[in-house]
């Protein structure tokens, strides 16, 4: 069965780092995006227009990884600091933090049971912990370098590092030993991380490649040379059919893992593309870059498409290329083409694969937006209608996207009056209670400073005395 994949598009863009951002994470309910920067902070971003953000301060230097608990109720951060902190992502920003390591923590996430939390550090040691007093557990310890990253396999018995040392490891946390060893040659993964079915892992490297490898059998299944840059980030589609990174050339690419090919280019952050994650469900992925920048995507792929078994094949690639517009919520990309994908019902992994991108980068087109492809360039109005068609079975078919009639359709004017008014009063009703938030932060701040007075009063008529 083919169907089409509609196009990737900016959503929301968020701007209030004071310095590049590290890395990005999406909460289950998709209310909620934690950031951390190299401004030392913790942002969280409210995915509601009339929510402001929350700024929380407490690490002593840059914050590299952060990431929401599976129910999202906790952030964890790590930090150049040497600490790991856990936050309640709310407006008081209550948290803990520990010290977790000798230098610099590179890593921190979360088992899928919430549980456990594993770290990675500078100090050449990958650490387990409880979440519960955040209590040491072990210590993996076989790198020879600093280690950059660590992650828990989907059932949580694996775990897969990567480190400076050129080597990526799996680990077997039961018995605390490492049970494979994968070399790079080139240059060494700032970022790995496990398929969603748990068979396979992928690595983002210095070198530019994207590599795919079985854990079962141990061999590379696909190679992706699709960067002119250094890859510092990646995140897998839930359904496992897509693989999205993140380059020092200022693009992610979005990988077709079935087909083995490139899909898409993605042009959006000015400098560096720093972090990259799709959200719980797929509908969405966040991007933060070194232009102090978040920018939140919906992804738009065809649900037909997300399908729980993945079987990657050697295809041949195919190539399209976009630009976002200015940062903007309302404008949308023109793309030149719509690649079609398939989808396997087969739940094997197989066959090793190599990405071309033959498209050329180019910078930054402003508020207009301009589309790129290797092999044709069209008008992008004389293609809307045929990038919304597919033929199944000799039956034409339209997207999701082309089907969806508009909000008010089928509806009697006076429900549909009504319907308008009663939005309308709960976008004021939202817009006051971010007014009372603001109000009552003030509030806050202004009995701190009493408070700090107070104490410094009475500190002064203690001096007295006692003199």
């Amino acid at each position: 069965m083919t169907s089409a994949l509609s196009d990737p598009a900016l959503e929301r863009h968020f701007k209030g780092h004071r310095d590049t951002v590290t890395s990005v994470d999406i909460s289950c309910n998709m209310k909620q995006i934690a950031t951390g920067s190299m401004d030392s902070s913790v942002m969280i971003w409210n995915m509601k227009p009339q929510m402001r953000a929350y700024r929380f301060d407490g690490h002593k230097d840059a914050v590299i990884s952060v990431q929401f608990s599976s129910s999202g109720h906790l952030v964890a951060s790590a930090s150049r600091d040497k600490t790991v902190r856990l936050w309640v992502p709310s407006m008081k920003a209550e948290s803990t933090a520990f010290r977790a390591h000798t230098a610099s923590v590179r890593s921190v996430n979360f088992s899928g049971d919430g549980q456990t939390l594993v770290t990675a550090s500078d100090d050449k040691t990958i650490k387990v912990w409880t979440v519960h007093r955040q209590k040491f557990l072990f210590s993996l310890n076989q790198h020879i370098n600093w280690v950059r990253c660590a992650k828990f396999s989907p059932d949580d018995r694996l775990i897969v590092s990567s480190s400076d040392d050129k080597t990526i490891r799996l680990w077997d946390k039961n018995s605390r030993e490492c049970i494979h060893t994968f070399y790079e040659h080139a240059g060494y993964a700032n970022f790995v991380d496990f398929h969603p079915s748990g068979t396979c892992i992928a690595a983002a490297s210095t070198d530019s490649s994207v590599k795919v490898w079985d854990i079962r059998s141990h061999k590379m299944l696909q190679h992706y040379q699709v960067h002119n840059g250094v890859v510092n980030s990646l995140s897998f589609h839930p359904a496992g059919n897509f693989l999205i990174t993140a380059s020092s050339d200022s693009t992610m690419k979005i990988l077709d893992l079935v087909e083995g090919k490139l899909l898409y280019t993605l042009h959006g952050h000015q400098g560096p593309v720093t972090c990259v994650s799709f959200s719980r469900t797929g509908e969405y992925f966040a991007s933060g870059g070194s232009d102090d920048q978040v920018m939140v995507w919906k992804s738009n792929f065809d649900s037909a498409e997300c399908s729980d078994g993945v079987r990657l094949q050697h295809k041949s690639t195919g190539t399209s290329s976009w630009r976002a517009p200015a940062a903007s919520s309302t404008s949308r990309p023109h793309l030149t083409s719509h690649p079609s994908v398939r989808h396997s019902q087969v739940p094997e992994l197989s066959e090793h694969s190599n990405g071309q991108d033959n498209t050329q980068s180019r910078g930054w087109s402003g508020s207009h937006s301009r589309a790129t492809h290797s092999h044709t360039h069209r008008n992008p109005s004389s293609i809307s209608s045929s990038t919304h068609q597919t033929k199944t079975q000799g039956i034409p078919q339209t997207s999701p996207q082309a089907q969806a009639p508009s909000p008010d359709a089928g509806l009697p004017p006076g429900l549909a009056g009504t319907l308008e008014h009663i939005i309308g009063q709960l976008d004021i009703l939202t817009q006051t209670v971010s007014i009372l938030e603001q109000r009552l932060t003030l509030t806050e701040d202004k009995l701190k400073e009493c408070l700090e007075n107070q104490m410094e009063i009475g500190l002064h008529l203690q001096r007295r005395e006692e003199a």
